[in-house]
């Protein structure tokens, strides 16, 4: 996959995939999210990716949202631990249209005070919402405990007593120390001729140079723990898992491939296999590993009654110890290495999920892997590379557990 790049002279980098289709998805990720949050701040980052369709020095809320729904097409944000997403798909006539209301939104933002209660509650009825979901919010608390005493592992939704507590001048202050041009990636996929892009994008986002002057605080030492909540589900849930790797590191891919081994999305995964194809124990067993620019989590999460719990537990266990003490043959690492190429094949065709990955991508590596790039990458990761990783990360000693019950 070949792409198009650009600095301006602002220090606003552009990404740019030409592609036949006449739906163009084109957008700002911001280096900024909920690990950049200080003590009182929580849930500021999300909250101002909600605040900003609220209105602008020319704009109110509802001419923010009705300039491209008018044409057929749509603006969306989300928010992540390390990142603000903030994008728009448009039928390809319409990309300039949208690019103006996207440097409109991100750098003319007034956060009117008179809709931050509205949105505040429309935040609360969220973060409802999630607690209702414990197969979710069980992520979120074991993040906590994972990265205890760190901002990233915080809620990326906040709390309501800082929610209520904001106004204009904090996000904006947030935005001034957090939103720096140096930090900004716009990308755009679609047969718009990259020139256009480049010209539409210094008219639009023709802002001053910003730099970043704080410096992310690295998590802090971890240590294993052990925890249990009483949420009175209908059935236990339970996160097993341990800190991982972060984008840059020579074990991401081999992590990957393992992740995807054990508790991948097919049912011939040896988790599932192991725990619900030969025990019947849980309806879902799943394996996840997520890497951020200098750390990471490794994750087991099931769902099973709470009289299973410990055999669950001493099952999972089990597949672990064997990833740990002897290397995968050559057929199953052949296998392994097909499986995971025909899923990234698949996913790829997701245009808007390969845009929003490719933007990430080069707004922390400056650079997007190709799926042939990706797929010699894991070629080379040996039946001796997985093993280490997992005699790295499995030992039942260095694992945390979190159960809901």
């Amino acid at each position: 996959m070949e792409y198009q790049t650009y600095t301006l002279v602002n220090g606003i980098r552009i990404i740019h995939q030409m592609d036949d289709s006449p739906v163009h998805y084109c957008g700002f990720v911001v280096n900024a999210g909920t690990r950049d949050e200080l003590e009182g701040e929580e849930g500021m980052a999300h909250f101002i990716e909600h605040m900003l369709f609220k209105g602008t020095k020319k704009r109110k809320s509802w001419h923010i949202l009705n300039r491209l729904e008018a044409v057929g097409g749509g603006l969306d944000a989300y928010t992540t631990k390390e990142e603000t997403f903030v994008y728009a798909t448009v039928p390809c006539q319409y990309v300039e249209r949208a690019m103006e209301l996207l440097g409109d939104v991100l750098f003319n933002s007034t956060f009117p005070a008179h809709e931050i209660e509205k949105e505040v509650d429309v935040i609360l009825e969220e973060i409802q919402l999630y607690n209702d979901s414990p197969a979710e919010l069980i992520y979120d608390d074991f993040d906590e405990m994972v990265f205890a005493g760190s901002s990233i592992g915080k809620n990326i939704l906040g709390n309501e007593k800082t929610l209520t507590s904001f106004t204009s001048n904090d996000a904006l202050r947030f935005m001034q120390r957090c939103y720096n041009t140096t930090e900004l990636v716009f990308f755009s996929m679609g047969k718009i001729d990259f020139a256009k892009i480049v010209r539409w994008a210094e008219k639009y986002f023709a802002v001053s140079r910003s730099e970043r002057e704080f410096l992310r605080q690295k998590p802090q030492l971890y240590t294993s723990s052990c925890t249990q909540k009483i949420k009175d589900t209908c059935q236990a849930h339970c996160i097993v898992g341990n800190r991982a790797f972060g984008i840059d590191d020579e074990n991401l891919m081999a992590l990957f491939l393992l992740t995807n081994i054990l508790g991948g999305p097919n049912m011939s995964s040896r988790l599932n296999m192991a725990v619900r194809e030969r025990h019947g124990l849980v309806y879902t067993i799943e394996s996840s590993f997520i890497p951020y620019s200098d750390t990471g989590v490794f994750s087991i999460y099931f769902g099973c009654e709470e009289s299973h719990i410990e055999k669950c537990c001493k099952l999972i266990h089990k597949e672990l110890r064997a990833m740990m003490e002897s290397p995968i043959d050559d057929k199953k690492m052949s296998v392994a290495k097909l499986q995971l190429g025909g899923q990234l094949l698949i996913e790829a065709q997701n245009k808007e999920n390969l845009v929003l990955s490719m933007a990430k991508s080069f707004l922390h590596q400056n650079r997007f892997l190709s799926y042939e790039m990706v797929m010699d990458k894991i070629a080379v990761v040996s039946a001796e590379r997985l093993q280490a990783v997992a005699q790295q990360l499995f030992a039942t000693e260095t694992m945390s557990k979190l159960v809901y019950k």
